[in-house]
């Protein structure tokens, strides 16, 4: 199937405050955010006309602009209402919603200073990220580049400057035949993959990085919510990439993949066992529920 190009589309976005035609919602070539990379963004999905998470997703996007140095000029309640009137627009119930802050033209040099903040929020169809693997297991290799620490990059926001890393690393992986890679961190440490985060299964026991170098995922701390009201003993630490040899079950968690087995890093090999499949059930069942409902689950 043709691939439809994402500036030529039917539909409608969010721009600045209002609804305008999806092929209307430019940006001038000389915006600051553009350049400069000072901009951040959010990954959303709805499902039956929900959006999961959406008030944690907007504080994250407010934050992450507040750890560039920037505040978006909406509130809370103001985008999570755009982000719903998208969806209705585009007459979806289920797809994939992406909010966007920058910086704009009126500078463009290092220095920021005077540039007004743009937002927008898109909505579209989209299926699972790795659709027709997320229970047989999807093949990664170990990228090259590296995740910072946390004190050359604000690591814990979701910016775009932050994304060049795992997009190289996505490339790579493609054109060498694999899925996904992992990344390390600064310290040779498991980090994460290019867009997720990464559970380990070791002795019946969920582990999985301390995130000092790397965002904290909605979708991560949703799985570990369910994995210990299931009872399951959750571990957050340091894992070294020799410790893939003990794992007996890999999965990652993020929005796009939501929870998606691994069934080989490298020279190492898993086999997609019951606690992945009974955190990917349980994730696919939350997904569904009601918000209220939702934040009951990931609030204990």
């Amino acid at each position: 199937m043709a691939l439809i190009p994402f500036d030529d589309r039917d539909g409608w976005i969010w721009l600045d405050g209002q609804l305008v035609p999806w092929r209307d919602a430019r940006l001038h070539v000389l915006s600051h955010g553009l350049h400069y990379a000072s901009s951040v963004f959010e990954g959303e999905r709805a499902y039956r006309g929900n959006i999961f998470r959406l008030r944690d997703h907007t504080e994250r996007l407010l934050n992450s602009a507040r750890l560039l140095m920037f505040e978006i000029p909406y509130t809370a309640e103001q985008i999570d209402t755009a982000c719903r009137q998208v969806l209705e627009a585009n007459g979806l119930t289920d797809g994939y919603v992406r909010p966007v802050a920058w910086r704009g033209t009126e500078q463009l040099a290092v220095s920021p200073s005077g540039t007004t903040i743009h937002t927008a929020i898109a909505a579209w169809p989209w299926p699972s990220y790795f659709e027709g693997e997320r229970m047989a297991g999807i093949r990664m290799m170990e990228g090259t580049w590296r995740r910072p620490p946390p004190d050359t990059a604000p690591t814990q926001s979701k910016a775009s400057a932050l994304y060049m890393i795992g997009s190289l690393n996505k490339l790579q992986a493609e054109q060498a035949g694999y899925a996904d890679a992992l990344l390390l961190d600064w310290r040779g440490y498991v980090a994460e993959a290019t867009g997720a985060n990464i559970f380990l299964v070791i002795d019946g026991e969920l582990h999985t990085p301390s995130c000092e170098a790397f965002l904290d995922g909605l979708t991560r701390k949703t799985v570990i919510s369910l994995a210990r009201r299931a009872q399951m003993k959750v571990v957050e630490r340091h894992i070294q990439p020799a410790e893939l040899a003990r794992a007996t079950e890999v999965f990652v968690t993020g929005t796009a993949a939501e929870v998606t087995a691994v069934r080989e890093i490298g020279d190492h090999c898993f086999t997609p066992g019951r606690i992945t499949e009974a955190l990917m059930q349980g994730y696919d069942d939350l997904v569904l529920c009601s918000p209220e409902a939702v934040d009951r689950v990931v609030a204990a």
